[in-house]
């Protein structure tokens, strides 16, 4: 060879490097989309949960409001019948018995309103907790969604590897983006799908 000559690659030698280029980032690249799933993963088994305990705090707080309404239907009642027996009976009691049966009316009144304002403490957890609920549930299809399109972008990155065929990797891309988009969504809520 003479000090002039320049020594060209072999053609064969520049595309197996082109090809484990290829290979390498898209082997980071699939990574990359599996830490993505972890995380959708992750906000979509936390919705899953909070829409659960949240629906079971929520059964709670209306089993309790039933209780204390049932509570205050005794105590009403039980208002109802003093009132009468002192409309019907009123001037024959002794005044002992007068004073006695209006310290009763007193009490059960109120209790009867204790009970109701409880009541309304209990209620406004409830729906608290019912809203709260109804949040996670609207995020949720979207974490789901998005893992399995996460999941997709895996697979189709793992088969541009073993094939080479870019296009692939390319459609890999765009399910994976569209994967993370909904997953984001559903830690924020960006926009709303009609259908979900």
């Amino acid at each position: 060879m003479t000090k002039h000559e320049v020594e060209l690659p072999n053609p064969e030698e520049l595309e197996e490097a082109k090809s484990k280029s290829f290979t390498r980032r898209t082997a980071l690249i699939t990574a990359v989309f599996a830490v993505f799933l972890a995380v959708v993963s992750l906000g979509g088994n936390h919705a899953t949960k909070e829409v659960s305990l949240s629906q079971q705090q929520a059964s709670d707080q209306w089993a309790f409001y039933q209780s204390k309404s049932m509570r205050e239907h005794l105590y009403r009642i039980e208002k109802m019948r003093l009132e009468s027996e002192l409309l019907e009976k009123g001037t024959g009691l002794t005044p002992e018995a007068r004073q006695h049966k209006d310290a009763l009316l007193e009490k059960v009144t109120k209790e009867s309103e204790r009970y109701a304002d409880e009541k309304k403490e209990i209620e406004e957890k409830a729906k608290e907790l019912e809203s709260e609920r109804d949040r996670y549930r609207v995020r949720d299809p979207y974490f789901d969604f998005g893992e399995v399109l996460l999941q997709i972008a895996i697979v189709l990155a793992s088969m541009s590897i073993l094939t080479g065929a870019r296009p692939i990797f390319y459609t890999a891309l765009a399910a994976a983006g569209l994967g993370l988009a909904l997953g984001l969504n559903g830690f924020f809520l960006f926009f709303k799908l009609p259908f979900l």
